[in-house]
């Protein structure tokens, strides 16, 4: 991991060099810039929390209608209080913000927090006043936090910066969870229903419009502080892959735990992604591809967030998807089982040394193999015996994880069970969740042991089974390290092979392609299929034609005799011809479709394959990696696809050419790495044949960056 993370490791810096971050979590002295004196405005709120919470910094409310604020001498301008000032806090209109930059950076501030909304997210004015704001930014040297952001909070420091409802609870402990995200409405839910569960975040950042500074850029420092072992981000729109990229990657390195919220992947959440923050969202293919290279945590909503907060902060995280069930009920067993199936969890039948363990405890009425039930009547037997039966199922070499399904064990006997199942899970190395089926109110106390142990209590089988199916690692297409950075040079060097049809750089790249001549009468037609060897494939070129079949524009096994009448049809077909492309007819064999998108907006390119022809949008079955690809990580790919066996030999059929196939993906791979300008190539089909005979492009689209 640590050569691939300085392989994409650039400098990380500010506008004027490097950012001391430490000067912006750890600051010696914050200005409150527009402190108010009206304690019911939530623009209070900040000054309040920096005087009264144990902040050791100096605090220097400015603003020149007061002489005291919050206890304190309230300075006439920024430029009047009497030391440095590491971190300035913009409680001003957005009209505003532009100057207080500059004060900022008269001062010497390492960061400015601009609070205000009206900018990007507002329209065309408001996009064009952010661009000021950043322009200040660079011209001073003042990192800008926002707009439109709700500030920070770190614990470790009693930094308050921040003017969100949520902080008005106590926050007075640090629980090694830190929070970043774009939306300060989502970031105060998560700080919220945190402390509600008594997980006070170590770090909360809202970054807003993320005008200058960036989740990212937050979440790399993040990362490296020892106070936090698991960073949790929402994010609107990543609009440096890259830079998301190295995050994910320091993470991995640092041992961090990395877990991720992201909205806007739908047409309406795209839609409502660029009114809410101005901002357009990245290629989503390539952030699940890049997340899962290096082990970050994708989820679907904010109970998830926390949940698998909750679980990494104090477990393990599972090795692998398999996972058992223990169960007081043989109804919420069936249930688990039904649900954590659907989010592509296995329940493997526990081995029969592990059930004979069982059978000591667990009552003959129950159940042994997976889910295991343990029934009520183990509690009229011994008390104590639940974590034993837990602690038997983990030790199973083949679980990789346990729920838990607790009904109506309620009140002291509750509490005695939550004590005895956290012993149990103390230390292990299977992580623990627990559905408890009962009220609340008559489990408070419970939930209280089981949650500063670290394992999640949930009040649903299906939410537990999804937060289950986050925290498992998916099956990698790719079973080895990231392929290296640098190319073959054996590629054309300079820009793409000329020729407008992509048949040029199949040639240059070397994918096998029918011989075939390009044809514009139907004279020449007849000609070049007789040259061919009488029995041809006709396809039609016309400009900004890409799917020729759509249109008719496609004859299959056209005898040479017939190829001027062919002709003539497919000019009627389509007015705006520009010829015809005569081909050597293919072999039957295994339709697949090899594409790839170039790189964007600082993500990878991606590659794809699945099963190709005009079924594909139906059919679906498709696996991408990340591009370049090894030979191994393209053979990782075709055995990932369905329709793998028909690859493999079904049935007893032979097998088809997979090394063929394996070396058009690799091609492929390297030409989309190897051309920046290559915005997407597309075969579909290629033919693959019987072992030995190849693989055939007989169509390819070839797409630009103009």
């Amino acid at each position: 991991m640590t050569d691939t993370l300085s392989a994409i490791r650039p400098a990380r810096t500010g506008p004027a060099g490097p950012t001391d971050w430490g000067r912006v979590f750890r600051p010696r002295a914050v200005a409150v810039l527009g402190a108010t004196g009206r304690p019911e405005s939530p623009m209070a709120r900040p000054l309040r929390w920096l005087a009264d919470r144990g902040f050791a910094g100096e605090v220097y409310p400015v603003n020149p209608k007061y002489d005291e604020l919050a206890g304190l001498r309230c300075y006439p301008a920024l430029t009047e209080v009497p030391g440095p000032v590491d971190l300035v806090l913009a409680l001003v209109p957005a009209a505003h913000a532009v100057d207080a930059v500059h004060q900022a950076g008269a001062v010497g501030a390492a960061a400015i927090v601009v609070f205000a909304s009206g900018f990007a997210e507002v329209g065309p004015d408001g996009a064009a006043l952010q661009e000021r704001l950043v322009a200040a930014g660079r011209e001073t040297g003042v990192r800008v936090l926002g707009p439109n952001c709700q500030g920070i909070v770190y614990s470790p420091a009693r930094l308050f910066a921040t003017f969100t409802a949520a902080a008005e609870r106590p926050l007075e402990g640090s629980c090694g969870i830190a929070y970043v995200g774009q939306s300060g409405a989502v970031g105060g839910s998560v700080l919220d229903i945190a402390a509600e569960r008594g997980l006070d975040l170590t770090a909360w950042v809202s970054t807003g419009n993320q005008a200058d500074v960036d989740l990212a850029e937050i979440g790399a420092h993040l990362v490296r502080d020892p106070e936090i072992s698991v960073l949790t981000v929402y994010a609107e729109s990543i609009r440096d892959g890259a830079a998301y990229a190295r995050l994910a990657a320091e993470a991995a390195e640092s041992g961090t735990a990395l877990v991720v919220l992201r909205s806007g992947r739908s047409a309406a959440g795209r839609r409502a992604a660029v009114s809410h923050t101005g901002a357009m969202l990245g290629d989503d293919t390539a952030f699940t591809l890049v997340s899962r290279r290096y082990g970050v945590v994708l989820v679907d909503d904010v109970e998830e967030l926390l949940a698998v907060a909750t679980v990494l902060r104090a477990q393990p995280r599972p090795a692998g998807r398999r996972i058992a069930a223990v169960s007081t009920s043989g109804g919420a067993g069936i249930l688990a089982a039904d649900r954590c199936e659907g989010h592509g969890l296995t329940l493997p039948e526990l081995a029969p040394e592990t059930q004979d363990e069982l059978s000591r405890l667990v009552p003959a009425f129950g159940a042994l193999a997976n889910p295991v039930d343990v029934t009520a009547q183990l509690f009229n037997r011994d008390e104590r015996a639940f974590g034993e039966v837990c602690s038997i199922v983990c030790a199973d070499p083949s679980v990789d994880a346990l729920l838990v399904l607790l009904t109506m064990v309620t009140g002291d006997a509750a509490v005695d069970l939550a004590e005895d199942l956290a012993a149990a899970m103390a230390g292990s190395a299977v992580p623990c969740a627990v559905v408890w089926l009962a009220g609340q109110d008559q489990t408070t106390g419970a939930r209280a042991v089981l949650g500063a142990a670290g394992i999640p209590v949930f009040s649903s089988i299906a939410v537990a089974a999804r937060v289950a199916g986050a925290l498992a690692p998916e099956p990698q297409p790719d079973p080895g390290p990231p392929p290296p950075v640098d190319l073959p040079a054996d590629l054309p060097g300079g820009g793409l092979p000329a020729g407008r049809s992509g048949w040029a750089l199949l040639d240059a790249i070397g994918v096998a392609v029918p011989e075939g001549r390009l044809v514009r009468t139907a004279f020449e037609a007849e000609e070049a299929a007789r040259a061919l060897g009488g029995t041809v494939v006709m396809k039609v070129v016309a400009p900004g034609l890409e799917h020729k079949t759509d249109v008719g524009g496609v004859r299959l096994g056209v005898p040479a005799e017939r190829a001027a009448s062919v002709f003539a049809e497919l000019a009627a077909t389509v007015p705006e011809l520009e010829g015809v492309l005569v081909q050597r007819a293919v072999p039957a064999g295994l339709e697949l479709l090899v594409g790839a998108s170039g790189g964007s907006d600082g993500w990878p390119p991606v590659l794809t394959v699945g099963l190709g022809g005009t079924g594909t949008e139906v059919h679906r079955d498709l696996a991408t990696a990340l591009a370049p690809v090894s030979r191994d990580a393209a053979l990782a790919m075709l055995r990932a696809l369905r329709s793998w066996p028909l690859l493999a030999g079904h049935r007893g059929a032979p097998a088809l050419d997979v090394d063929a196939a394996v070396d058009a993906l690799v091609k492929v791979g390297r030409a989309v790495a190897h051309w920046p300008e290559l915005a997407e190539l597309e075969i579909n089909p290629l033919i693959v044949g019987p072992a030995g005979a190849g693989a055939v492009a007989v169509d390819v689209l070839v797409t630009t960056r103009s």
